[in-house]
């Protein structure tokens, strides 16, 4: 364990969370140099930071779930990758002052340890495995959908772009592709407007408007999904 006492207090409000058994944050927080070899199993982060990763993966799985009732497997695990990737656990730990914390050897210190990426993403997993034994699956989940929420919110740009999805839609119907066709053009060279229609065999074709073909294009698919029903309609 640390030679010194460690004063845990200013980063528990930090993370919302008072240990009951504050020697699992001081474990959380102490590298395996600063253990002899024969005890840096029990004393280290390294057991903590293996479990808070499985806790931060399910946790940001059922949220990504709940958030995106219309995404796809694909969708899904591309979006959780985005958040529990090493260089989001690392700017957690970072913005919350983790690393000054982190017990290690002065070798280790002198070298620039405590703000190495890959030492802050594995005390913020081991922060997260802590909070898990310490107090169950709610505050951890509680814990990581605060401090990992920006994250969470950049998903929104991860589904897949509406063309893709109607041609996907229209494929595991064996249905020709999606065709698009111009209707007008109509606005000055410098401000136009485009009104694109998709045509698809055996289904009403779908009209809608945009600054660009490109962008009236993914705006005709996303509204024919809505009208089929694979996305919700806008409230």
């Amino acid at each position: 364990m640390p030679a010194q006492p460690l004063d845990t207090r200013r980063l528990e409000q930090k993370i919302g969370y008072q240990f009951a058994d504050r020697g699992l944050l001081i474990r959380a927080l102490t590298h395996s140099s600063a253990i002899s070899p024969g005890k840096r199993i029990e004393h280290s982060y390294q057991r903590l930071e293996f479990l808070g990763d499985r806790v931060l993966g399910l946790v940001v799985a059922e949220t990504l779930y709940a958030k995106f009732p219309q995404s796809r497997e694909g969708e899904l695990a591309r979006a959780l990758n985005s958040v529990v990737r090493k260089e989001s656990c690392a700017a957690v730990a970072h913005d919350m002052g983790m690393g000054e914390l982190v017990q290690m050897d002065k070798s280790e210190i002198a070298n620039g340890g405590r703000t190495k990426p890959s030492v802050l993403a594995d005390v913020c997993e081991a922060v997260i495995g802590a909070i898990y034994l310490d107090g169950g699956l709610d505050p951890a989940a509680a814990f990581i959908r605060r401090s990992f929420a920006a994250h969470l919110d950049a998903t929104r740009n991860l589904r897949s772009d509406a063309k893709t999805m109607l041609q996907e839609w229209a494929q595991r119907r064996g249905l020709p592709v999606p065709q698009y066709e111009e209707v007008s053009r109509t606005g000055p060279d410098h401000s136009p407007v485009f009104l694109m229609a998709v045509h698809i065999a055996g289904h009403q074709s779908m009209q809608a408007s945009g600054p660009s073909k490109k962008l009236a294009e993914q705006s005709v698919a996303e509204q024919f999904l809505r009208r089929e029903g694979v996305l919700k309609q806008d409230v």
